[in-house]
């Protein structure tokens, strides 16, 4: 139960960046879409590696892992996720499984949305 409360209390201040970022880049008068989307897929992506890259070498614990990597990262950006385990596979001698989880993802993603948009209509 707890590891649960970490991840949902940390996913709650992702995702509040992830929108604050998008009220900033509105402020300034800068596209949201498709600037502030990468800014944060980007950064996700930086600070996912960085916390992974730091918990493997035991400088963290796995609850500050937890609530940092699963929680604050999935929160801010689900991007962040997905490439961190496509660099996981890749490394585990998993390429091909990582370009297949790659193909499939943005694949089904696109058809998954324009079944949405259809079943909307």
């Amino acid at each position: 139960m707890k590891e649960l409360l970490l991840v949902c209390a940390s996913s709650l201040l992702g995702g509040g960046m992830r929108y604050l970022v998008s009220v900033l880049f509105r402020m300034l008068g800068m596209p949201v879409v498709p600037l502030a989307t990468i800014t944060v897929n980007v950064l996700g992506c930086f600070l996912i590696g960085l916390l992974s890259g730091t918990s493997f070498n035991g400088i963290c614990s796995p609850s500050v892992k937890l609530f940092l990597v699963t929680g604050f990262c999935g929160g801010f950006t689900t991007f962040s996720t997905f490439m961190n385990e496509n660099v996981m596979l890749a490394g585990n001698n998993g390429l091909l499984q990582a370009l297949l989880y790659t193909f499939l993802s943005l694949f089904l993603g696109v058809v998954a949305v324009v079944a949405g948009y259809a079943l909307a209509k």
